[in-house]
């Protein structure tokens, strides 16, 4: 996903609150949207989900399935926890409640299936915003700081959940202006100040190793997933000489050592 001499503005005669951001979401990434509260991240966000338009520019190659948490769940509607999910599954062209039930089960709500959810602490309609964005695996999962709120639990599954969107093959676009996002280490870094976007630099390749790590076939998805979640960057997955590789979902497939430097 490209922006694209993008500029915005909420009013005509209002101040520009995104000015020629020129940047792109590449299969695979995360990025990580830094900078104080009032910004811009938010409004960055909404522009690549497409729930703001540029006034200038254009957000092009969205992925089909955008997923969005905004920073506050809007819980005042008329539905319990359970309800919400297997309708938003229904949109999604889901049949049955076999995702509702994984996530319900993995982000800790089962407790909360019948509350309503204009009855939930904000951590827990935040972790049921996550949910429904997960229900269906996202080409483009965006989150806006998907911290706020949440339990020392469900904090330790957001690194995690991002690597396994990354792994498929799917990016992720997160803002953070508390710099928790420390430990998604591979993360591309942009920095939104008075409108203007700057990517960051990537301090962390001088620091670096390359450590190889040989694994059994049938587990190559699962430690490939539980290396990213842990902040390792994955350089390349192969086989050695002669033997076909496998079909491992990883976007850094194919990279050489010697492309370290750029993060993923």
């Amino acid at each position: 996903m490209r922006f694209d001499q993008v500029w915005f503005r909420y009013a005509r005669r209002a101040r520009w609150a995104m000015e020629a951001v020129d940047a792109t979401v590449r299969p695979g990434e995360t990025v990580v949207v830094l900078g104080r509260n009032g910004a811009g991240k938010s409004t960055l966000l909404q522009l690549a989900v497409g729930v703001l338009r540029p006034s200038r520019g254009a957000v092009t190659d969205r992925p089909r399935i955008v997923s969005w948490v905004p920073e506050r769940f809007p819980a005042d509607q008329p539905f319990t926890t359970g309800q919400y999910l297997t309708r938003m599954a229904a949109v999604r062209g889901l049949r049955g409640t076999a995702e509702v039930d994984h996530w319900v089960e993995r982000l800790l709500l089962t407790e909360h299936r019948h509350t309503r959810l204009a009855d939930l602490s904000k951590g827990t309609a935040q972790k049921v915003g996550l949910a429904q964005a997960l229900l269906v695996r996202p080409g483009l999962l965006v989150l806006d700081e998907p911290w706020e709120g949440l339990d020392a639990v469900a904090r330790t599954l957001i690194p995690e959940i991002v690597a396994e969107v990354t792994t498929a093959g799917g990016a992720v676009l997160v803002s953070d202006h508390r710099g928790e996002i420390a430990g998604l280490a591979g993360a591309v870094r942009w920095q939104v100040a008075e409108g203007a976007m700057h990517p960051e630099a990537d301090e962390q390749a001088a620091d670096e190793v390359v450590v190889e790590v040989a694994v059994r076939r049938a587990d190559a998805d699962a430690a490939v997933t539980k290396l990213r979640a842990d902040g390792h960057r994955i350089l390349r997955v192969r086989e050695p000489a002669g033997v076909p590789a496998p079909a491992v979902a990883d976007p850094g497939a194919g990279r050489e050592p010697g492309n370290a430097g750029r993060p993923r």
